[in-house]
C-alpha cells in the first residue's frame, strides 16, 4: 500500500525497515533540533543554499510539544481547533508533511491559500502552514484586524531569497541607466518587473511601485503578455526556469534572455545583448525542482513503458522540454485525476504531493522521478508540535492568557505597492476560449481534511 506520509517513509528508510534513499539521514531528525543551531534552511532540498545573513529564526519550542507522541499533538490540535471554532482558519500548503496537513481547513497552493485568507473575514486568526513569503501574502490580502501565523519562523524560502530589495534595486537602476525611462511610439515603457509570487512583500511592493505585477505559476504566460502590452522587456524574478519556460512556450527565443547575475556588472551581460532583451532573468532557482533531470525521465520511460511525464515549469528548461507535459500544481492534480484508470505518472515536484497523490489515486501508479526522499527543506520545518504551540497559544490557559504567536505583519509602506501588484494579477485574465476552470484549494470537512482521510486509510 503507498505510504502518503513522507515524515514516515524516512522513518522506515532510516531504520532500514523499507528500502530506499534520502538526501540527508537528518530529515528523520525533529525540526526543533535545527532551530537554534546553526543558520540554515535545514536538512532536505535546499540545505546547500546559503541563508541570507538575518533571515528569521525560531526560538526554542516549549518542551511538551518537542516530547509529545503524535497522538498527543493530534489530539491537542483537535481541542484547540474545537474550542476557537470559526475564530481560526488553518491554511496547509500542498508540500506540507501529511502529519500537518491533516489539521487543514484549506489545502492548496500559495496563491490559492492566500484567496481562502481573503475570504474568510470572520477569522480573528490565520495559521499559514507554509513558508514566510506566504504567510506575508496572506497578511496582505487578509483583513488588517486579523492576525497571521507562521508556525515556525525559520521556514523561509530559499528561492525567494535569492532576489532581495537591495539587490533588485540595484539591477533596475543599472537598467534605467541604460534604457533610460522614456517610452517608444507605442506607449511601451523600456522595462516592466515581474515578480514570481515566490517573493517577498517587499518585492513585490517593489514592482507594485514600478508598473509591475506578481505571477503565479499557472498564470505566467498571461501576466507576461500582460507586461509586453505596456513594456518593451521584462525583468522576470527570482525563479529564471519559470520565466524561461514561459516565455519560451511564447516564442522568445533564448538568445532574448538573458540572464541577471545581481554579483556582476550589468548582471554578466552586454549592454547590447541586454538591448536586444526581450525577458531578463534573475539568477534564481527552486532546489526542490533543480534536483530532476532528463536522465531521470530517460530511466522512467525504460523502466514504465508508456509512462506519462509532468513536470513543474519551475524545473530546468531541458527537463521541462523532455517531459510530456508542465504545469502548475493545480495543473498536475487536475491531470492525474481526470487520466483512466491504470495511467503511470512520473511526476516533477515536491514529494509531499507525489506520495499523497499516489495515495489518493490507488487506481493509478504514480511516482517521483526523484528516487531520492528529499522534501522541500524549508516546509518541512513546519511539524504538528509547533501547530499544536500556536494554537494552544490562541487558546490560552487559567495560568496564561491567550496570545498571538509567531505573528507575520506586513509594513503598511509596503503593503500598499504590493497590493498593487497582486490586484493586476488579479484583473489579468487569459483569452476567454483558453479560460481554464477557476482553482480552487481543497477545502476540509468539518474536522478532517483529505489528508487526514489518506492517514486514516493508510493505517
Amino acid at each position: 500500500m503507498t505510504i502518503a506520509s513522507v515524515d514516515r517513509t524516512i522513518q522506515l528508510i532510516t531504520t532500514g525497515e523499507t528500502v530506499g534513499s534520502t538526501c540527508s539521514p537528518d530529515l528523520a531528525t525533529a525540526p526543533w533540533e535545527f532551530d537554534s543551531g546553526t543558520p540554515g534552511y535545514g536538512p532536505g532540498s535546499s540545505m546547500g543554499d546559503v541563508i541570507p545573513t538575518g533571515s528569521p529564526r525560531q526560538g526554542e519550542l516549549p518542551e511538551r510539544y518537542r516530547t509529545a507522541f503524535t497522538e498527543e499533538l493530534r489530539a491537542s490540535i483537535r481541542a484547540a481547533k474545537e474550542t476557537l471554532g470559526d475564530r481560526v482558519l488553518v491554511l496547509g500548503h500542498f508540500y506540507q508533511r501529511d502529519e500537518v496537513l491533516q489539521h487543514a481547513d484549506f489545502v492548496g497552493d500559495s496563491f490559492q491559500l492566500a484567496q481562502a485568507a481573503r475570504s474568510h473575514p470572520e477569522a480573528e486568526a490565520i495559521v499559514f502552514c507554509g513558508v514566510h513569503f506566504m504567510a506575508e501574502t496572506a497578511d496582505l490580502l487578509s483583513g488588517p484586524e486579523q492576525a497571521v501565523i507562521l508556525p515556525n519562523l525559520a521556514a523561509g524560502c530559499s528561492m525567494a531569497d535569492m532576489a532581495d530589495i537591495d539587490s533588485v534595486t540595484e539591477c533596475w537602476e543599472q537598467l534605467e541607466d541604460l534604457y533610460g525611462t522614456e517610452p517608444d511610439a507605442d506607449g511601451r515603457v523600456p522595462v516592466i518587473p515581474v515578480t514570481y509570487m515566490n517573493s517577498s512583500a517587499a518585492l513585490k511592493g517593489f514592482c507594485g511601485e514600478h508598473g509591475g505585477i506578481v505571477c503565479t505559476s499557472s498564470n505566467a504566460e498571461t501576466v507576461l503578455e500582460w507586461a509586453f502590452e505596456r513594456g518593451q522587456r521584462v525583468l522576470f524574478f527570482p525563479d529564471q526556469h519559470l520565466g524561461r519556460n514561459t516565455a519560451k512556450a511564447m516564442g522568445v527565443s533564448l538568445e532574448q534572455m538573458p540572464m541577471w547575475n545581481p554579483r556582476k556588472p550589468l548582471g554578466g551581460s552586454t549592454a547590447e545583448e541586454l538591448d536586444d532583451a526581450r525577458v531578463i532573468l534573475w539568477h534564481g532557482f527552486c532546489s526542490v525542482h533543480r534536483r530532476f533531470t532528463v536522465d531521470q525521465i530517460a530511466t522512467a520511460r525504460i523502466e514504465h513503458p508508456g509512462v506519462r511525464v509532468i513536470v513543474h515549469p519551475e524545473c530546468p528548461m531541458p527537463v521541462v522540454d523532455a517531459a510530456d507535459e508542465y504545469g502548475s500544481t493545480d495543473y498536475i492534480r487536475k491531470a492525474i485525476a481526470a487520466a483512466p484508470a491504470g495511467s503511470t505518472f512520473a511526476i516533477g515536484t515536491e514529494i509531499n504531493l507525489v506520495q499523497r497523490l499516489a495515495a489518493q489515486h490507488p487506481e493509478h501508479t504514480i511516482f517521483c522521478l526523484d528516487p531520492v526522499v528529499c522534501p522541500c527543506s524549508t516546509m518541512y520545518r513546519i511539524h504538528s508540535g509547533y501547530l499544536a504551540w500556536v494554537l494552544e497559544g490562541l487558546v490560552g490557559t487559567a495560568e496564561r492568557p491567550a496570545e498571538v504567536i509567531n505573528r507575520i505583519t506586513v509594513s503598511a509602506d509596503v503593503a500598499g505597492h504590493a497590493l498593487v501588484a497582486l490586484e493586476r494579477m488579479l484583473a489579468a485574465k487569459p483569452p476567454a476560449s483558453v479560460v481554464e476552470p477557476v482553482e480552487t484549494p481543497v477545502v476540509a470537512a468539518p474536522g478532517v481534511s483529505r489528508a487526514d482521510t489518506v492517514v486514516s486509510a493508510e493505517a
